[in-house]
């Protein structure tokens, strides 16, 4: 690929190269047509976004080249001949994530719907001229030719046309010296099919083509409602993302123009004027405004915007004007990313599944051994008929076939997924929408999570030889340059009493967990906790007295000294958030242990405790400490998630067995957790906690369901109940009852849908 691209390079054809690629591999670039060769599609011609950007290594050697996306052709523009050429290239267990993953789970949609359509139409009349029509349907219709070479004919294009994904993807299979359910498919379809050529050759009545042509159709079916029920999460937030407008307007040599939304550039200067959407991500720099980001966030009210503020492409701005510079375009942006980090979640495979996924490899073996050892039983050792025999044999391999095992757990996943993205809750992939269901513990931060995270000063009191404004002037000036969201809480006291903050400010430190310091004005200035005042030997008894009375109220308190001698102290509070009370008590009633942990002080933060019902407090923790406070937990033998919004979170996120971010939190809280609550509610917490119980049950049942299936399934169908009862089961008969496993597990998933209204309550 590499070649090429520097090929490209030298021949300096810099705009929509004409290349092929594989809609699955995209790093797979050719100027040939051909297949791919680690997935064996066919390769699509596709348009390559230029510039190509080269970078020298050291020593003049070429570098990595750097080119743009690959863009797959809608398939609304594909032709019917495109369309079946790559078709014959699909195969199943396909990762349809990003732009050419998306178009391509269409085309494999609507490829599939039209094969079963196909299959469905041909295998009626099958079905009709099979012994199955004959004999238990009562039929005797004319047939134009002898009824084993109509039902030859009939059922072809059915083996070779609709049955060709399962065929080809079990080529891709033992190709990679794996077994998957696609083999068990295949294997099932092949031996029906085959054996009724043998048998129509050789001159015989008896044929298994119904058996083909109905595991075949009841295959497709499954797999066709698994993709919709996939399909149909994925287009509601594929619909967001097109809310994005086309064009924009940006500030460009010195004019104000109208550009596609595509061309807009990283660090562009966008315009927006009351009533525009957003076209990208970015951060305003001029003007103040207000934005809808409900699309996003959940948030019914409008969001005020100032500079400096980040704004979210697909939101609307409502009032002022702004401009913003752009910082995140194209797949970039946060809605992109929310699209890919729900298709990731569906495209990724359960615990349950993996375990589903081994089990099938064994299966293959159980039924094409199991098929063999009926035949050699019943033809060789007891001396039934050739047809008795086999009837038996391929009736064990149809049966065996485990597609209600592969739609176990991945129909459950689609439908789980896509409904917690409904309710702003994006879970990362599979395995952590299933393990949320195991919390026994969970930690949650105070300043964000639980509260509104915006404190706000209450009280201001001065030691003597200090006047209030005197205080704010300088807890404001040694904390201008801190992000806290005290610091910001002191800024804002200062700008609403109109007060100049004096700007001669040196040697600014963060003391982190602690306070900071800093000389202002010649003055050295220490603003932070009692325990700094007291490790740097501060006598606070002056104060003492209203120190104990803010304590008492629950508020945050910062204290500050000049000089080395105490000057005052400011309390402030942080508004408990609307839904924080009900659903702690909401998770204590699910037998949760719910603990807090604050970096405030232990009287403000076992009153925020008390307020909240909650017992177990871990107060006056470092940053760097939090995490071993989740471990103590963890040690304790409990499965433990925390919940929080902060850099200082990161950590312990990223050490508990679920880290669950606050949406409004940083980027850094966000990565590093499984779970993200875009709404900041900390019912949500209860809502994923519910949702992942709710899809862990569907699983369970689904698995439940298939194993027993096939399990009791096998034996009847190799024929032991045939001695004592009579009763045998055509591979036909084989194929229905394992269609009816597999659509019973498909629609049970989709009755998932039915917890959304226990999501909504708190």
């Amino acid at each position: 690929m590499t070649e090429f691209l520097v090929g490209i390079w030298n021949n300096k054809y810099m705009e929509n190269m004409k290349v092929y690629t594989c809609p699955m591999h995209p790093d797979v670039v050719s100027d040939k047509p051909g297949t791919c060769p680690k997935c064996g599609m066919r390769l699509v011609e596709t348009e390559m976004k230029m510039p190509v950007r080269r970078s020298l290594g050291e020593g003049g050697d070429h570098g990595d080249i750097k080119h743009g996306d690959h863009v797959m052709k809608e398939t609304s523009r594909m032709s019917f001949w495109e369309k079946f050429k790559m078709s014959m290239t699909m195969s199943m267990g396909m990762d349809h994530t990003g732009l050419a993953g998306r178009e391509m789970a269409k085309l494999m949609e609507e490829d599939i719907r039209n094969k079963f359509l196909i299959s469905l139409l041909l295998t009626i009349p099958i079905v009709l001229y099979s012994p199955l029509g004959m004999n238990i349907l009562n039929l005797n219709l004319p047939s134009p030719i002898p009824v084993s070479w109509l039902l030859f004919l009939l059922t072809t294009p059915v083996y070779f046309y609709c049955g060709w994904i399962f065929l080809y993807s079990s080529y891709i299979a033992l190709k990679n010296k794996t077994l998957n359910m696609a083999v068990l498919i295949a294997v099932g379809i092949t031996a029906a099919y085959v054996f009724s050529v043998i048998l129509t050759l050789t001159g015989s009545k008896e044929s298994f083509y119904e058996a083909a042509a109905m595991l075949t159709t009841f295959v497709l079916f499954g797999h066709w409602m698994e993709m919709k029920s996939r399909r149909g999460t994925t287009d509601a937030l594929q619909a967001l993302f097109n809310l994005v407008p086309p064009q924009a307007r940006v500030f460009r040599n010195n004019k104000e123009i109208m550009v596609p939304t595509a061309d807009v550039k990283l660090g562009d200067v966008v315009i927006l004027k009351p009533g525009d959407k957003v076209p990208v991500d970015g951060q305003i720099i001029d003007g103040e405004t207000a934005i809808d980001e409900s699309l996003v966030t959940g948030e019914s009210l409008p969001v005020a915007k100032k500079k400096g503020d980040g704004v979210i492409g697909g939101s609307i701005n409502t009032s002022g004007s702004v401009k913003f510079k752009a910082t995140r375009i194209g797949e970039d942006t946060a809605l992109a990313q929310i699209v890919k980090l729900v298709e990731t979640a569906q495209n990724s495979k359960a615990p349950g599944q993996k375990i589903a996924d081994k089990f099938a490899q064994y299966l293959v073996i159980v039924a094409v051994g199991g098929g063999l050892l009926t035949f050699a039983i019943w033809f060789l050792i007891l001396g039934q008929p050739l047809m008795f025999a086999l009837t038996f044999a391929i009736s064990t391999v149809v049966i065996a076939c485990p597609d209600a095992l592969g739609l176990a757990t991945p129909t459950a996943v689609a439908v789980g997924t896509g409904l917690g993205a409904k309710h702003n809750i994006l879970i990362k992939d599979a395995s952590t929408l299933e393990q949320t269901s195991k919390i026994q513990a969970i930690v949650l931060d105070k300043t964000g999570t639980l509260t509104q995270g915006k404190p706000v000063i209450t009280d201001v009191i001065p030691a003597k030889g200090f006047a209030e404004d005197d205080i704010i002037k300088l807890d404001a000036a040694a904390e201008a340059k801190s992000s806290h969201p005290l610091s910001l809480a002191i800024l804002e006291e200062a700008k609403k009493r109109k007060l100049t903050i004096p700007d001669k400010v040196e040697g600014f430190k963060n003391l982190a967990g602690h306070g900071v310091e800093a000389t202002v004005s010649g003055k050295h200035v220490l603003v932070g906790t009692v325990k700094l005042m007291n490790d740097r030997r501060i006598d606070i008894k002056p104060l003492q007295k209203e120190i104990d009375k803010l304590l008492a109220d629950g508020k945050t308190i910062m204290l500050l000294a000049v000089d080395g001698k105490i000057a005052g102290v400011a309390g402030a509070l942080d508004p408990i958030k609307e839904n924080a009370e009900k659903a702690v008590r909401r998770m204590k009633e699910l037998g949760l242990e719910v603990a807090m942990i604050t970096g405030d002080n232990k009287k403000t933060g076992e009153m925020i405790g008390k307020k909240l019902g909650i017992d177990r407090v871990f107060a006056e923790v470092l940053p760097e400490d939090k995490a071993k406070y989740v471990k103590q937990l963890q040690d304790e033998g409990k499965f433990v998630a925390m919940v929080g919004d902060g850099v200082n979170d990161a950590p312990a996120l990223a050490q508990a067995d679920i880290g669950i971010a606050i949406g409004a939190g940083t980027d850094v809280a966000i990565e590093t957790a499984k779970v993200v609550l875009m709404k900041s509610d900390p019912a949500d917490i209860l809502r994923a906690i519910r949702l992942s119980k709710a899809t862990v049950r569907k699983m369970k049942q689904n698995l439940f369901w298939a194993s027993i299936y096939n399990l009791l399934a096998i034996p009847v169908a190799a024929g032991i109940l045939y001695p004592s009862f009579q009763i045998s089961l055509r591979p036909e008969i084989s194929a229905l009852l394992m269609s009816i496993s597999s659509i019973i597990v498909a629609t049970n998933a989709v009755l998932l849908n039915r917890a959304g209204k226990d999501l909504v309550s708190v």
